[in-house]
């Protein structure tokens, strides 16, 4: 089993950053975004052969190389009360990285001799052969907390101190948001980058008074993607999925009927709606909208939002459903006063 790798990169994403609190004494000591960074902060990127990059950090490896991609992809948006984990624990440490990174801290004595001794009892300093147990190099890992970087509530529930899990077994079960699949599922759903919203319109310049204007996405860019998360020390692994469902149309005044008329078009054969084909100019369209007045000198902001489903599967055969999410885009439509117009 190889050591935890720690090195640092700078890389143009957003990403997680991992904390690791002490009893009595708080410690940001792995925060990427601070000023204090150490070698128990993970954050590097591997680049793969098709030209893919997986990015480790907070312990996790994420895999990136199916999700969407461009400069219109955005994060998705959960319609309810959900949000991914706050805090997590993970392994951090083999036993010779734990006393490489403890040691200069007690010895520094800013904690407090007694803190220091009961520290260094802990974790058996003081037998050479043993300490930190070192006598386990190779089967074990020390597992420790990470949080999220944007420190949302909950952030500083992980508070344990260090604890030894051996390769093979499963973290005491006493210790919450110590990770699982699903966790990682969750970490992998707050990845995910879908396309943007922008749906094709026809008319294309400037739609009309009372007259359908078809609308419809491209379902070459509608498909699912998704995001694999996995900690390779201890072979655990989730995908997350998310796959478009259907587009809801707010035609951005109430003077506009929407078609259908809930407004929400389904995804039919890989598509979201039909493009406009000559001669059907009065039809119905099976994804649209017909505006009642003109938008005078100024436009209507339609707004175009998909929904996603997303569900995920994991080590050991776990799978399972995560809460939808949308994602949205606003456009300018302008709608001229004429009755009819031939196409």
């Amino acid at each position: 089993m190889p050591a935890l790798t720690r090195t640092m990169s700078v890389l143009p994403i957003a990403v997680l950053a991992s904390v690791c609190l002490f009893p009595d004494t708080a410690r940001a000591d792995d925060i990427l975004d601070g000023n204090t960074q150490n070698s128990g902060t993970e954050q590097h990127a591997d680049t793969g052969a098709d030209g893919t990059v997986s990015v480790t950090v907070g312990g996790i490896v994420f895999d990136r190389s199916k999700n969407g991609t461009g400069d219109s992809t955005g994060a998705l948006t959960s319609p309810v009360s959900w949000t991914p984990p706050a805090c997590w624990y993970a392994p951090k440490y083999t036993p010779e990285e734990l006393q490489e990174y403890l040691e200069p801290i007690w010895e520094a004595g800013s904690t407090g001799h007694e803190w220091d001794a009961e520290q260094r009892e802990q974790y058996n300093a003081d037998d050479e052969k043993k300490a930190f147990n070192k006598d386990k190099s190779g089967k074990g890992y020390w597992w420790g907390s990470y949080v999220n970087k944007s420190y949302p509530p909950g952030w500083d529930a992980c508070d344990e101190d260090y604890f030894w899990v051996d390769t093979g077994d499963a973290p005491p079960p006493d210790i919450e948001n110590a990770v699982t699949p699903k966790i990682l599922a969750e970490l992998a759903y707050a990845e995910i980058r879908v396309p943007g919203t922008e749906v094709t319109l026809a008319p294309a310049q400037a739609t009309k008074v009372n007259l359908p204007t078809w609308a419809w996405l491209d379902g070459a860019e509608f498909k699912p993607v998704s995001v694999t998360a996995s900690i390779e020390e201890i072979g655990l692994t989730a995908t997350a999925t998310a796959e478009p469902v259907s587009l809801r149309i707010e035609p951005g005044t109430p003077d506009a009927e929407t078609y259908p008329a809930s407004g929400v078009c389904d995804i039919e054969g890989g598509r979201i709606g039909a493009p406009y084909e000559k001669g059907r100019a009065n039809d119905t369209p099976p994804c649209g909208v017909r505006y009642l007045r003109s938008s005078g000198d100024g436009t209507f902001p339609l707004q175009a939002t998909v929904t996603w489903d997303i569900h995920w599967t994991g080590s050991g055969g776990a799978s399972g459903d995560l809460p939808e999410g949308t994602f949205g885009a606003t456009q300018a439509v302008v709608v001229q006063e004429i009755q009819a117009i031939n196409r």
